[in-house]
Formats: C-alpha cells, sequence, structure tokens
C-alpha cells in the first residue's frame, strides 16, 4: 500500500488528542453509569478467567512461569492462589482469559477490550496498593483507547485476530493510566505497545491453534514492558499506529473515530457479554438453533439436515471435524449441532467430551452454510437464520437478526451474576464480593486497596506486597 503522508499526520493528531484526553480524564471521577459498567466488565472477566484456571495446559503453563518468578507480588486466580512476580501474574491470568470464550466484548469492530487490559491492569494493581476505584477507572479509560483504535483502523477482512492485534495496546494503556502517567508519557507507552502488535492469523483460531489463547499472553507481558520502558525513555511515536496498522497490516483508517465523542460516549458501554461458550458470530445461529429445539419436543435425532444462512463472519467458521476445544468454539457446524443435541451453548457444548460424541459428530456433518441475503444495519449486523430439515421431509426455521448481551438487548444484572456464579465456583466467596460492587455497593469498597479485594475473593492472605 503506498504511504499517505496527509492520512499518517492526521492519525498522529488524533491519538495525541485520545491519550491525552484520556491522561486528563484519569484525574476525575468516572461518571457513575461508566464505573457500573467497568464493574461488570471486571466481573464478568475475572469470572472467565476462574472458570479456565484448572483446563490443563492453563495449568501446565502457569507452573512454567512458577519456575521463573522473581518476588510474589500478585495473585494468579487459580486453585491455592499461587503469587507470581507481577509481570508472570499477567502472563497466567492473560494465558485464561480468553480460553473458555466467555469474556466479554465490543460489537462496533472486532475487539475484546477487558482481556486485553484486565490481566495486566489487576496484577499491577494488586503490587501497588491501588484501590478498586482507580482499577475500574484504568479499565474504563484504556477500554476507550483500545476500541477507537480498533474503530479507527479496521481490517478489511479477518487476517489479524484482533487479540494480535489490540492486546498490547490495552495492557499498556491501563498499566499506564493507573500509575498516573502524564499525556505525553501515557503517549510513550502505549505506541510503543503499538509497534510491538503481532500478526496472529485469525485462521489459527477456526483451526484450533491453542496459540492463539496465549495472545492476550503475550500481550499483556508486553504492554506492562512497554510502561516500564516509557518510564526508561523508550518510546514509539504518534504515527507507529498508522504505521503499524495502515502500513504493515493493510488495515484503512479512520482518524475521526479517535476522537469523536469523547466524554460524551463511552466504548464500555457498547460492549455485550456472553452466555454461550463460543466465538459471538455464532451466537444468532445457536439462539435460532435453541428456540426450534424447544418446538421439536425431543425429536433431535430426526434431524436430517441443518441449513445454516448466516452474515459473512459468520460464514468463516466452516471446520466441521475440531480438533482442539477451541476449534470447536470458532466451528459454526459443531456449534449448530451439539446446540440441537444437548439443548445449550454454554460450557457443556464446547467440553473435550463434545468432539467426538457420536450424535455431535454424525450431526456436524450435515450442517450446511449459506449466506443469508438480508443483512441489517448494526446492531442486526449479524443475523442467522437456522432451518432444521427432517427425516419426514418437513422443516423448521428461526431467524435471529441480533444475539442476545449487546447493548439493544442486554442481559439483565440477575443472568450475569448466575453466569459469575457459575464460572468463579473455584471461590465461594467471589461472586458475592463482585455482586456488591456490580450493583453499587458501599462507597468504601471502591476506596479498598485491590490486594485486599483479591484476598477477600480468594480466600487467601492476598500478596503479602507491603506487608
Amino acid at each position: 500500500m503506498m504511504p499517505d503522508p496527509a492520512a499518517r499526520a492526521r492519525s498522529a493528531e488524533s491519538v495525541r488528542a485520545l491519550i491525552a484526553w484520556a491522561a486528563d480524564a484519569s484525574r476525575a471521577p468516572l461518571p457513575e453509569p461508566v464505573r457500573a459498567r467497568a464493574a461488570l466488565v471486571l466481573a464478568d472477566d475475572l469470572g472467565a478467567m476462574v472458570a479456565a484456571a484448572a483446563e490443563p495446559p492453563v495449568a501446565r503453563m502457569r507452573a512454567v512461569l512458577a519456575r521463573a518468578s522473581g518476588r510474589p507480588e500478585a495473585t494468579v486466580f487459580a486453585p491455592g492462589n499461587p503469587s507470581l512476580d507481577r509481570a508472570s501474574a499477567a502472563a497466567a491470568n492473560g494465558l485464561a482469559a480468553t480460553w473458555c470464550e466467555l469474556d466479554e466484548g465490543y460489537r462496533g469492530a472486532p475487539c475484546h477490550a477487558g482481556a486485553y487490559i484486565l490481566p495486566a491492569l489487576m496484577a499491577e494493581a494488586e503490587a501497588e496498593g491501588a484501590s478498586l476505584a482507580q482499577v475500574l477507572s484504568a479499565l474504563a479509560l484504556a477500554y476507550e483507547i483500545t476500541v477507537r483504535c480498533a474503530r479507527a483502523f479496521p481490517f478489511p477482512t479477518m487476517t489479524v485476530h484482533p487479540h494480535a492485534a489490540f492486546a498490547t495496546i490495552g495492557a499498556a494503556a491501563g498499566i499506564g493510566l493507573l500509575r498516573g502517567f502524564s499525556g505525553a508519557l501515557l503517549l510513550d507507552a502505549v505506541s510503543a505497545a503499538a509497534s510491538m502488535a503481532f500478526a496472529g492469523p485469525y485462521g489459527h483460531a477456526i483451526e484450533g491453534a491453542l496459540v492463539r489463547n496465549a495472545w492476550t499472553s503475550a500481550g499483556a507481558w508486553i504492554g506492562l514492558r512497554a510502561a516500564d520502558g516509557a518510564e526508561a525513555g523508550i518510546a514509539g511515536l504518534p504515527e507507529t499506529f498508522h504505521d503499524v496498522f495502515v502500513g504493515s497490516f493493510g488495515t484503512a483508517c479512520l482518524p475521526e473515530a479517535l476522537t469523536e465523542g469523547l466524554g460524551a460516549e463511552w466504548a464500555i458501554e457498547g460492549g455485550y457479554h456472553k452466555v454461550f461458550a463460543c466465538c459471538q458470530y455464532a451466537h444468532g445461529a445457536i439462539e435460532a438453533s435453541l428456540s426450534l429445539r424447544r418446538q421439536l419436543a425431543g425429536r433431535e435425532d430426526d434431524i436430517d439436515e441443518i441449513l445454516v444462512e448466516t452474515h459473512p463472519r459468520g460464514l468463516t467458521l466452516t471446520t466441521v471435524e475440531p480438533a482442539t476445544v477451541l476449534a470447536a468454539k470458532f466451528s459454526m457446524p459443531h456449534a449448530l449441532a451439539a446446540a440441537a443435541v444437548t439443548g445449550t451453548g454454554g460450557q457443556g457444548a464446547f467440553d473435550d467430551s463434545t468432539l467426538h460424541e457420536p450424535r455431535i459428530a454424525a450431526l456436524r456433518r450435515r450442517v450446511r452454510l449459506a449466506a443469508l441475503p438480508e443483512i441489517g444495519p448494526p446492531p442486526n449486523d449479524r443475523p442467522s437464520r437456522v432451518t432444521w430439515r427432517l427425516r419426514d421431509g418437513s422443516t423448521l426455521s428461526a431467524l435471529c437478526e441480533s444475539a442476545r448481551g449487546g447493548a439493544d438487548q442486554p442481559f439483565d444484572t440477575d443472568t450475569m451474576l448466575a453466569k459469575l456464579a457459575e464460572t468463579s465456583r473455584a471461590f465461594p466467596r467471589m461472586a458475592p464480593f463482585l455482586e456488591g460492587i456490580v450493583r453499587g455497593g458501599d462507597e468504601r469498597t471502591f476506596q479498598r486497596p485491590w490486594r485486599d479485594c483479591v484476598a477477600e475473593m480468594t480466600g487467601g492472605a492476598g500478596s503479602g506486597v507491603g506487608l
């Protein structure tokens, strides 16, 4: 792609304005609705980390990180409450964050900002004695930076996975904001992190390469070190974002997306949450399938063929014989077959046993994908129509224009807290504590040190830092 000096300059100026705004905004309290959303993102993503803690590769990697860890500073949310140095804890929790595909995301662009920010941010906050209020402020503002970068530099097709493209930016922004960086220093940190984004192929998720789950781990480590480097005078440039995304990755450039509506529109309020443990592009099809299953009333074995008419991103989820659980979570054939057989789109539809379950395997091979001709504007831009053709020749069909969980159809608080109680079962005190802050809580709770909050949630003694 030929360089466009004018676009590069506009992009750099908009980046400066965004970062300066975030640094200034960190010195004032968050609007209450924004803080409430940040509390929900924290609770949801923390539950997703705990849900993955017992997965064998996650546990093995945790042990590897522990071998080389320095002084214990921060908690890994796993059985036994292991405490590692902050970078190792961030890497361990970052690996778990997206493992189960239960973390939240942003609907307006491919971006899971909470999972990019929180592993490093929570480790830093625990190590440094920051308050819960400071964590939520840094989360909301770093979310703004991360999402606006994803919106300003959109990929024309799904080539580089967003976890690889934007995780370093989110982690560095969260750390810099928590440390109280000036606008100039925050720009140094985030631009350096942008230069260390990496080209993780989107197709790795569909093919089930487990390294995809490590991109949020690597991003947490890189973002933390980018903030360290900025304090040492090691920085990128305001132009780095354009050079990386437009010049190297071939994205479009929409500089206005970096600054329009700053302070009036908050990205974190446009996020979505999941109850289905798979790629969000399949959620509409799963909702339609579960609606059909309720109509069929126990006759799932009569399904002869499943036709899924879906949006362009849903059409990328084509794997019929998933080799790993990750591949199953990015397989429309598996998601639809498993939902039909099990009656759920949750973890039970995507655990290892479902890969080889005979009825699911047979039905996967009878799923056909086709383009849905009627695609509406957001939020109805990810619709799916599912048609079941039965052995007697009859058909049942259901259309879902927009899956639940987004800003247009948010899950109610009770639904989200029920999900949290399930994902965080390893720590019985976690869900009650987080419910308190999600429902508003006592202001004294928000002023508590994050390390004390961690100790209460895990039933442990905390990291011991500063004791």
